[in-house]
């Protein structure tokens, strides 16, 4: 079989062979689960199949936030071409498993975000039953989200999960609802203000050096300090999030430990990105090129931090179960073995290197163009809000806030293109009757000119115009004017993604709470 046949037939039967490989991947977590519940002394029969199939339904969430969630850390550096799809899956698949292992913690919080009152509930069985149906909720809307295109939050769908299977358990007095008004809160707030960061960012970057005349220089004096305040930014992220389970950091720490490497980065980099950027062409492509490996580095950290934090969303339910079978004790905390910890760091894996690619193509390409550069800016509105977001005590979902930052990038550059379509009117109406070919050569050295001299060539477009309507009367026919007002209009933002992903967002809690209600009944009815 040739090269070239070999690749029609991957591509021929791709889905039967991803779905082959989960179900393999699941059935070595099941076998393995059946050894560790075998050898926990006085385990009954119903116990060790309850702690097997919920080993394999962990693995299959663990799989499921791999192939959703993690596309918020590799899209924006997908889309925008600085690394390709193959690479990005590699090296997240990798720091998502070392995040896991490495800094996932000992101990991880069952009762995410203290989203029930566990005191409620006296029986440890009926805990278990309450956990697994939550867990099989979670796991089955992140599928069908996946499915359909629409990256949602993990952390949400298990909340909302939780929320419903103890509503069943316990009715509606287990859930504590203050948190729960806290977390539609953060609905409004996770998007817009990541959005409101990220089109900041690429707002200074565009001021500072892609409106420039001399851009390769103006990248080699500002491209050094953007990368030392990524550092700032990432280096706190880390500390608070990444590493967080390991060590305790208070936030004025993460901050000076942060600010630390900012300035060593900015020594290490600020010679050979300026030696980089007199080697590029002066142009926006020439200066895209200094952000290639910033991005690199920011989908690595995201995908190590992601690992650390998001594992709990799979095994926390998994291990409480496997405390509420062994002991019989209900834990809002629990110790979590290792076996589960790799569990977990698997699933997530398996499941990007499977599923990922999908996902990854919505965020980084069907919402709206990216370059290096607007990726960089949404990368940097995600670690700073969700800092943000931690010291004030706010539980932001870092999906929410990634997909908010595109939306933040796609919806500027729509208005700078507004902008920029009326700043072109007002040219034409200033040269009304003259040659095209005079029209298009001001057009050209506007467009090269920088800031200070567009105003100035507006203004005098401007009086222009105003000289040509004292005496000629109005410069355009209403034709012409409808046209202006159709480029003003244009979408750079695909609405149609919009509508779809925010609506995935609005029902995911509701949507996870009846299905893990319903399943508890089921689960309840098999097993009591």
């Amino acid at each position: 079989m040739t090269k070239k046949s070999r690749i029609r037939w991957v591509t021929k039967y791709q889905d039967v062979l991803q779905l082959g490989a989960a179900l393999a991947f699941l059935l070595a977590v099941g076998l393995y689960a059946s050894v560790r519940g075998v050898d926990v002394a006085g385990l009954s029969g119903p116990a060790v199949w309850l702690l097997i199939i919920s080993a394999v339904v962990g693995g299959y969430m663990a799989m499921n936030i791999g192939a959703n969630d993690v596309a918020n850390n590799l899209g924006p550096a997908v889309g925008s071409g600085a690394i390709t799809m193959g690479w990005a899956i590699l090296i997240a698949a990798v720091f998502e498993a070392m995040g896991a292992i490495v800094a996932g913690g000992e101990v991880v919080g069952t009762i995410k975000g203290g989203i029930i009152d566990s005191k409620q509930i006296a029986n440890a069985s009926l805990f278990a039953w309450m956990m697994f149906s939550a867990l099989l909720a979670g796991a089955l809307w992140l599928n069908l989200a996946t499915a359909i295109g629409a990256p949602v939050s993990t952390t949400h769908s298990i909340i909302g999960a939780v929320m419903g299977a103890g509503i069943a358990a316990g009715g509606w007095g287990l859930v504590n609802w203050d948190t729960i008004g806290n977390i539609v809160l953060s609905w409004l707030v996770s998007p817009l203000t990541g959005g409101a960061i990220a089109a900041a960012f690429l707002y200074v970057i565009k001021r500072s050096i892609t409106y420039r005349s001399e851009m390769t220089e103006a990248a080699a004096r500002v491209v050094p300090w953007l990368i030392a305040v990524m550092a700032w930014a990432f280096g706190t992220y880390m500390m608070l999030k990444g590493l967080g389970q390991l060590v305790k950091v208070s936030f004025p720490v993460a901050l000076a430990a942060g600010a630390g490497m900012a300035v060593l980065a900015w020594v290490v980099v600020h010679k050979p990105v300026a030696r980089l950027a007199q080697q590029q062409e002066n142009s926006k492509q020439g200066v895209n090129r200094l952000f290639t490996w910033p991005l690199v580095c920011s989908a690595a950290l995201l995908s190590f931090a992601h690992g650390a934090n998001d594992v709990a969303n799979a095994v926390g339910p998994l291990a409480a179960i496997y405390e509420a079978v062994k002991s019989g004790a209900i834990a809002t905390k629990a110790a979590t073995p290792l076996w589960v910890m790799v569990l977990g760091a698997l699933g997530l894996s398996v499941g990007l290197a499977l599923y990922g690619a999908r996902l990854i193509k919505t965020v980084g390409k069907e919402i709206t163009e990216l370059d290096n550069m607007r990726a960089f800016s949404i990368a940097m509105a995600a670690t700073i809000t969700v800092i943000v977001a931690s010291q004030l005590g706010m539980p932001v979902s870092t999906t929410h806030v990634t997909i908010g930052a595109v939306f933040g990038v796609g919806f500027l550059r729509e208005l700078l293109k507004v902008n920029y379509a009326k700043m072109e009117s007002v040219v034409f109406a200033g040269h009304q009757g003259e040659d095209r070919e005079e029209v298009q050569a001001y057009l050209q050295r506007f467009e090269a000119a920088e800031v200070k001299e567009k105003k100035r060539m507006l203004a005098d477009m401007k009086r222009r115009t105003k000289l040509r309507e004292q005496t000629e009367g109005a410069v355009f026919a209403k034709n012409e004017r409808r046209a202006f007002k159709k480029a003003y209009r244009k979408e750079i933002v695909k609405r149609s993604a919009v509508l779809r992903i925010v609506a995935a967002w609005i029902i995911t809690v509701p949507a996870t709470a009846v299905l893990a209600a319903i399943l508890f009944h089921i689960v309840s009815a098999v097993l009591g």
